[in-house]
């Protein structure tokens, strides 16, 4: 069966030697994207240089989405940029990852109409972040040194055909590592413009995929990721986030007013 056509969107916000890894470990993979698309919430002049720098000379469209900088407003840049991708399956990472390889490759294998997949990490540790970015190093392995949950490394997607599906939204889901239908996304109009700051947003969307029926697939030994250390952001609107979960969740909304289809 042939792969679906995809746009891998990662957001970023001035940190761009974390996103020149992310961009190096997309150009040493097995399987390209159709396109990716930065979605930039704000950040400066080193950003947009660096990925005027890779555009000059990347093998499929670099797409660069920005606006201006208003405290953490990643929903709405997440729904500008997937409101531009041309093609039917987006797979979403942070913009502090480095990808294995076979990332894209493992994320296409598994895509499933009606489902949405979802990967782990491996961490990077703080005790050779420096050395990661200075000496630009995105391949790592179960014996690199500096990395936490290294039995996530291991890749046998053989063992995704014991997989099953999962009804209800998983804790271990991460936005750093997931893919879906645009056309699903579109359906429960993207992400909430109403959260605020950090958190939340890519959970409560998940919980309107799963309100109108769409299952998600844990992808195990698979789709590997390796998530670069930073301090923890700001969690100051939490509480307000959560609340919009609960209420997503407990009434089963399956759609909300300000989303991506102010952009569509």
């Amino acid at each position: 069966m042939p792969y679906p056509k995809c746009t891998l969107v990662t957001p970023t916000y001035n940190w761009p030697e974390a996103l020149e890894l992310l961009l190096l470990s997309l150009l040493n993979q097995t399987i390209l994207p159709n396109e990716v698309i930065i979605a930039d919430d704000g950040s400066n002049e080193d950003t947009k240089k660096l990925i005027e720098k890779f555009q000059a000379n990347f093998p499929i469209p670099l797409l660069h989405v920005w606006h201006e900088d208003n405290k953490n407003r990643k929903p709405k840049i997440m729904n500008k940029a997937i409101a531009m991708a041309n093609y039917d399956y987006i797979i979403e990472v942070d913009g502090d990852i480095i990808m294995n390889k076979n990332f894209i490759k493992d994320h296409l294998t598994f895509a499933e109409k009606n489902h949405y997949l979802f990967g782990s990490r491996v961490n990077i540790q703080e005790s050779i972040l420096s050395k990661v970015l200075s000496e630009k190093i995105i391949h790592f392995n179960l014996f690199s040194k500096g990395i936490k949950k290294r039995g996530r490394t291991i890749r046998i997607p053989y063992l995704m055909k014991f997989s099953k599906n999962i009804d209800q939204r998983s804790k271990k889901l991460r936005g750093c590592n997931m893919s879906f239908w645009r056309e699903d996304f579109i359906k429960i109009n993207g992400f909430n413009e109403n959260l605020v700051g950090w958190g939340i947003d890519d959970s409560e969307m998940i919980q309107r995929l799963h309100n109108i029926n769409i299952k998600g697939l844990r992808l195990k030994y698979s789709a590997i990721v390796y998530h670069i250390f930073h301090k923890e952001q700001s969690k100051n609107n939490v509480e307000i986030n959560n609340e919009i979960e609960r209420v997503t969740t407990e009434k089963k909304l399956t759609y909300i007013e300000k989303g991506i289809n102010q952009y569509l």
